[in-house]
């Protein structure tokens, strides 16, 4: 018959188990703070009431100027939304230097159709802005359907391929656009060996190529902020910036993946960066 632990055997159990879990719970606490991004590489993440979507840094950039772009000239989010179908479709939403034929750029214009030279194509403020241009020309684009609106601008091969993206597209636009506050943020390692210093001045000057001329940080309403401050967030990394905060809120790169947290520094009348 076998003998029952004695309470000292069993009091020894509980506390081996309390350590080992402690320890473990420890651990993972520590590897989240001194390494939060050893095993997330680097990416965006759009989230929406209407869903959520995975990027990479790169496509959101190209997200954020077409949006940009998109603002500055003052157009509907319904030209947004069929802008990113098109790209999605033509290049995933990338700024690419080949294509079919001569095709280049995230809408795969084709220099030998007069869309531009292919220096200026694989710009994606230019590029948004010719297909932008082309867009506002189709009478009736806002109400259409969207296959055929872009159809109506890309005149590709099969024009129908365009509306499987629609309700990406509308995902994307509600984020980049502003219109869903703080629905974009991107993580990435922070680099190793060297300290890198914010290049705001630069950053600035970018904006304003798609903002337009004389753009600042000011926002003059909280949808503009919010499209700033994706655009920011987006570009962080190209310009080396460390913190992203507007409205109350604050998107930090060392804590990427986190997103934006509260932080009552920040007002809703510029996005500030760091």
């Amino acid at each position: 018959m076998q003998r029952p632990f004695s309470k000292g055997t069993i009091a020894i159990i509980v506390i081996v188990v309390v350590l080992v879990v402690a320890i473990t719970a420890g651990l993972f606490f520590l590897l989240r703070r001194v390494t939060p991004l050893v095993n997330l590489g680097d990416g965006c993440k759009v989230t929406t009431p209407a869903g959520s979507l995975d990027l990479d840094i790169e496509q959101a950039k190209v997200a954020a100027v077409i949006a940009a772009v998109a603002a500055r000239r003052k157009l509907p989010e319904r030209a947004v939304v069929i802008a990113y179908a098109t790209a999605i479709q033509e290049s995933k939403l990338e700024n690419l230097d080949h294509g079919d034929r001569d095709s280049v750029g995230a809408f795969q214009q084709r220099p030998s159709q007069g869309w531009g030279r292919p220096d200026q194509l694989i710009d994606p403020v230019y590029s948004s802005g010719k297909f932008f241009t082309a867009l506002v020309k189709v009478k009736g684009y806002r109400k259409m359907p969207l296959h055929e609106a872009a159809q109506a601008v890309q005149r590709s091969a099969d024009g129908s391929a365009y509306a499987q993206h629609e309700e990406d597209g509308k995902i994307l636009a509600a984020a980049f656009t502003g219109r869903v506050p703080g629905a974009v943020h991107c993580w990435y390692p922070a680099p190793s060996g060297k300290t890198v210093l914010p290049d705001t001045r630069e950053a600035a000057r970018r904006l304003g190529r798609a903002l337009g001329p004389g753009t600042t940080f000011e926002a003059p309403s909280r949808g503009r902020g919010w499209l700033v401050a994706g655009w920011a967030v987006a570009h962080a990394r190209e310009f080396g910036l460390a913190r992203v905060g507007y409205d109350g809120r604050a998107w930090v790169s060392a804590d990427g993946h986190d997103g934006w947290k509260a932080d009552t520094r920040f007002t809703a009348g510029k996005v500030q960066i760091s």
